[in-house]
């Protein structure tokens, strides 16, 4: 199975090509130059494998949640690739690709939302995939709960480093490790695509849809203002 795998949902981009089992990838911290790197990524990518697009079997993207401009480039170029190629589209959450990175059985990824906001959501490590233990959301750090009562949770992601690392702060104590520097990679969007391919999960272009999670995308400046001066 070959798969193409875009991710742009936070300040990093990255492209990854599954080949069976095999994982290639570019990566960079790259604010504001996602829609410039990643197609010419994606070309360098295949020609390296000696790939031709025809040969995908399909597109897999990070569907966010992250930055509403990040999580649509990936959803947009995705559909786009896989609707040229007649080759159905996996959509992975951000955050449970985010999870895999972590060094431990349950894991709490959590991005920086900004005002005062992170995505967060709760992952079981089982077997190389991420199950959900709770639903997506974006609330304040402090509004932040763990599944159970029990300690030895990971941590992964830049929410824990938002709003002067109150989340890490609070649940400190709970956690074996936190990893605030932690970013997604299109590599294990690629690894959770497999899977979800292998179980069927794979969607026609049209039907992959974004995960923003804040109903309102585009607030006002007044809203914004509010926002930060309500969590301060």
């Amino acid at each position: 199975m070959k798969l193409l795998a875009l991710e742009t949902a936070t300040e990093a981009c990255s492209v990854a090509l599954w080949l069976d089992g095999e994982v290639r990838e570019r990566f960079e911290l790259a604010p504001r130059r996602h829609a410039e790197l990643t197609l010419p990524w994606a070309e360098q990518l295949l020609a390296e494998a000696g790939v031709a697009k025809s040969q995908l079997d399909a597109i897999a993207i990070g569907r966010g949640p992250g930055a509403f401009t990040g999580v649509r480039l990936a959803v947009a170029l995705g559909q786009g690739i896989a609707l040229a190629l007649d080759r159905p589209v996996v959509p992975v959450s951000t955050l449970a690709a985010l999870a895999l990175q972590a060094q431990g059985l349950r894991v709490l990824a959590a991005i920086d939302a900004r005002m005062g906001e992170v995505y967060a959501a709760a992952f079981e490590l089982r077997d190389g995939d991420a199950v959900a233990l709770d639903a997506e959301r974006v609330l304040p750090p402090d509004a932040v709960l763990l599944p159970d009562d029990a300690a030895g949770w990971h941590g992964v992601g830049t929410g824990f480093a938002a709003q002067g690392d109150a989340l890490a702060t609070r649940l400190a104590s709970r956690f074996a490790s936190i990893d605030a520097g932690a970013l997604p990679h299109a590599a294990d969007i690629a690894r959770l695509a497999a899977a979800a391919f292998a179980r069927g999960e794979a969607v026609a272009p049209e039907f992959a849809e974004p995960a923003y999670l804040r109903d309102n995308v585009a607030l006002t400046i007044a809203e914004q203002q509010a926002l930060r001066d309500a969590n301060k």
